[in-house]
């Protein structure tokens, strides 16, 4: 399971993004005002979604103003918000709010549309867990995978170090299913967590006669997967991936299957509409 960010990675992202939007600085704050003189701002919900990336948020302006305060704080990372909620107050130097108000709202924005999307998921494929996939934005994936827990996904393996997941490239240049899980188990014994990626029942049956601990069933129609669920039994998981939508959950949801994984929620999740507005 991936691990909350720490504040290493956090401070990392926020400078990086800060001097990406703020370069040798912001020419149009910076002659608007002569002093930095504290002014208080609402962030709120434009629309419903789940929240996530709250205390990022709150970083940003600690960074730009170690004396920003935050007198209100509504909501928290996982929380359901409504449309028109106010999730925080933040009260700093106008200069401040002003410099640190993109980079913070793009944060918050991306990470809660993650949340958003994948609570729909989960409500809709249970009882079957939904899983996130290495589909992330280079650089962010501690973040995004953070988002489908606050979400109330659960997390696949975070890299290519932590599980093994043979695919159909790894399947063809193996030579099959069967040497592909006898060369890893000879390599790592029983140490790690052997799925392998199926696409027909034939492939189906000799991963089971392989004693893997996963079958993911890759691109399957809904037929094909009530089939390998009868064939496997329960003698092991059941993962079904591929073209996985809404619509199609709620007949997936009883198809008998232990997981199913779905890359939109991090490579297509549309950001959430929040906004942040200075009070006179």
């Amino acid at each position: 399971m991936t691990q909350p960010p720490s504040d290493e990675q956090i401070d990392s992202l926020i400078r990086t993004a800060l001097e990406e939007d703020l370069g040798p600085g912001d020419i149009t704050t910076r002659s608007i005002l002569a002093d930095n003189r504290v002014k208080q701002a609402e962030v709120l919900a434009k629309e419903a979604m789940v929240l996530c990336g709250v205390g990022i948020f709150r970083r940003v302006f600690s960074i730009l103003d170690p004396a920003a305060e935050f007198p209100e704080a509504i909501g928290c990372d996982g929380d359901e918000i409504a449309a028109g909620e106010r999730i925080l107050t933040v009260r700093a130097g106008c200069i401040a709010l002003l410099e640190g108000e993109r980079t913070a709202l793009n944060i918050l924005q991306r990470l809660s549309g993650i949340s958003t999307l994948t609570r729909k998921f989960v409500q809709q494929a249970k009882p079957v867990v939904v899983l996130d996939t290495r589909k992330t934005t280079p650089g962010l994936r501690v973040f995004e995978k953070y988002a489908v827990k606050c979400g109330g996904g659960m997390n696949h393996r975070f890299g290519l170090f932590d599980a093994v997941l043979i695919k159909d490239n790894h399947i063809k240049a193996a030579g099959g299913i069967t040497e592909a899980v006898a060369r890893v188990r000879n390599k790592l014994g029983s140490e790690k967590t052997v799925e392998v990626e199926t696409t027909n029942i034939e492939e189906v049956a000799e991963a089971l006669a392989a004693g893997v601990d996963i079958i993911m069933l890759d691109n399957m129609p809904t037929e094909l997967i009530r089939q390998a669920v009868k064939l496997v039994c329960g003698k092991v998981k059941i993962e079904i991936s591929g073209s996985i939508s809404l619509e199609r959950l709620e007949e997936l949801a009883r198809s008998g299957a232990d997981y199913v994984s779905v890359g939109a929620l991090t490579h297509s999740a549309p950001a959430v509409d929040i906004s942040m507005d200075i009070l006179d």
